[in-house]
């Protein structure tokens, strides 16, 4: 079977997921995001459309571009499931979880516990979005990952200083609550309608972040009914068969659901919980294709 790997780079991850096919006898390719192409017209059809010749199709990464490169390559993946090609995540699920306000909205809908948030695009908005949430928010780029740009403010001075920056240089303001919570967060693999695994994700001393890309240290977690209920809810909620969803036990032992991401990394999972997370998105992603085929 042929299945692409779609990618913006060929690091750790493509790598895995490359030994993990050739473990399992498929041919598996890389594809660039950066270098994809596509025509239509009457030339245009099931076998000159894209991923000719493919099965399958992972995406493992969206690389940064401007809107019309980002909108084009959501475009692309679209076409290619109008062609009858196994996508995943689907264009939609990327979609959705690649903006952390949409996502919001989703897992919101859902009627999931997720932070209170509020969004802007101007300082005085995003000030009584402040005080709505009580003063103590995390402030998070739209589209971003790993922990990267987050900022905990709690003091009004400071709050406005980085909203009028934002502001300034055209980026959204997204605020949540900040949660205290116990200093560890879980970070659960979906796959399908089941949890693969979990990890516990501690903070580094002195850093609120959890993230293992901002220093935090993971421990193997046993998945309960909670977990598993919340983490696929949530997956669901975003149209999502593969996800790593973030939940968070606060100073009171309520469950929240913070965030979901569609193109999940394992590296850490991986170690962890001594698990082969490749070679079971390649066996999962099989049985949806096989599936759509109606095999």
């Amino acid at each position: 079977m042929r299945v692409a790997i779609i990618s913006g780079g060929r690091g750790w991850h493509v790598q895995d997921l490359l030994r993990a096919a050739d473990r399992l006898r498929l041919q598996a390719e890389v594809l660039d995001f950066r270098h994809l192409s596509a025509a239509t017209g009457h030339t245009w059809n099931l076998t000159t459309g894209p991923l000719q010749g493919y099965q399958a199709a992972l995406v493992r990464t969206v690389p940064a571009g401007s809107l019309e490169q980002i909108i084009f390559r959501m475009d692309w993946l679209h076409a290619a499931t109008l062609q009858g090609i196994t996508v995943v995540n689907s264009p939609k699920a990327v979609e959705i979880c690649v903006d952390k306000y949409l996502t919001s909205v989703r897992l919101t809908h859902a009627r999931l516990p997720t932070p209170p948030t509020f969004v802007a695009q101007r300082t005085e908005e995003a000030m009584q979005g402040f005080e709505t949430l009580g003063g103590d928010v995390v402030v998070k780029p739209l589209f971003g990952a790993e922990g990267r740009g987050l900022q905990r403010i709690s003091d009004p001075e400071l709050a406005w200083r980085t909203f009028r920056v934002l502001e300034n240089s055209g980026q959204v303001i997204y605020l949540q609550k900040f949660i205290p919570h116990q200093g560890y967060d879980i970070r659960a693999f979906v796959l399908g309608n089941k949890v693969l695994a979990a990890m516990q994700r501690h903070a580094q001393r002195g850093n609120w972040r959890t993230n293992i890309a901002q220093g935090g240290s993971a421990v193997a977690c046993a998945v309960c009914d909670t977990i598993t209920r919340l983490a696929c809810s949530a997956a669901r909620a975003v149209d999502c068969t593969i996800a790593g969803v973030d939940l968070l036990k606060d100073c009171d032992d309520r469950w929240w659901v913070l965030e979901v991401n569609a193109v999940p990394g394992w590296k850490a999972l991986s170690t962890t919980c001594q698990i082969d997370v490749a070679q079971e998105i390649w066996c999962h992603v099989l049985q949806l294709s096989s599936i759509r085929r109606g095999v």
